[in-house]
């Protein structure tokens, strides 16, 4: 890794670090893109796994008290489908396509905040079981193939109108599990080495500064403003993720 890609890769740790433990994420999702600019995708994604578990590691210990294991139980069976699916067409899949999938759900949340004039239309678990089983297994495949699992846990979750610190440590606990897998995923897939591992080693300082600046502002921000500011971070990801899928998409058609 260059020193270039060290900072770079630095700053996008801090980022995360800010954006998943304070606020279960939204501006977290430009991680790897961040890092891709200086390095392969895979690459990038591979580097940062390491990173995105210790802070969800942290996250989860910080918030034990407020997380919801019961929701973690409708959400696991679902992304475990997704996960067996991710590894099974990891090469055969097109991520831009899924990008711009997940992009679209992720603005449909927020429109649908928008619409209800910043009242959350209550989701209720049991009666919809149907739809968060979709958006689980849409968030266990996204997150191993194109790594955009985020937006559809979150805007799930937003949805049930949980306190904002119940939101991001079920969040943080649902994503340490599936970062887990997906680590699994990685190295029955040959992707970890030696050298990778100690230079994802290498960033964790910038974990320590970003989790540690994620849990200040947690507490520093009203409900009322998390959920706003929550809603507005998905929506970023959102349009990141549909900007960045068009843009790739529309290359590869002119090349």
């Amino acid at each position: 890794m260059t020193f270039e890609s060290y900072l770079v890769a630095a700053f996008a740790v801090i980022i995360t670090g800010i954006s998943k433990s304070g606020f279960a994420g939204g501006l977290g999702i430009l991680g790897v893109p961040l890092v891709a600019l200086t390095m392969p995708p895979q690459a990038a994604a591979v580097l940062l796994l390491p990173v995105l578990i210790g802070i969800d590691m942290l996250s989860v210990w910080r918030y034990r008290a407020a997380l919801k294991p019961r929701m973690i139980g409708f959400l696991l069976p679902g992304a475990s489908i997704g996960i067996a699916l991710g590894m099974f067409s990891f090469s055969r899949v097109n991520p831009d396509y899924l990008r711009i999938a997940i992009g679209i759900m992720a603005i449909g949340f927020v429109a649908r905040f928008v619409w209800s004039k910043g009242a959350a239309a209550q989701i209720h678990v049991r009666q919809n079981r149907g739809g968060v089983l979709i958006a689980s297994v849409l968030s266990g495949f996204a997150g191993f193939v194109a790594h955009a699992g985020g937006p559809p846990i979150k805007g799930t979750l937003l949805g049930m109108n949980l306190d904002k610190t119940a939101f991001v440590g079920t969040n943080a606990f649902f994503f340490f599990l599936l970062n887990l897998a997906k680590g699994g995923g990685y190295a029955a897939l040959g992707l970890f080495s030696t050298h990778g591992l100690l230079a994802s080693a290498s960033l964790v300082p910038f974990l320590v500064i970003g989790v540690w600046l994620g849990f200040s502002l947690h507490k520093r921000v009203p409900q009322q403003a998390f959920m706003r500011l929550a809603y507005g971070l998905l929506a970023v990801a959102g349009c990141n993720l549909l900007v960045l899928g068009v843009v790739s998409v529309s290359g590869a058609a002119v090349d």
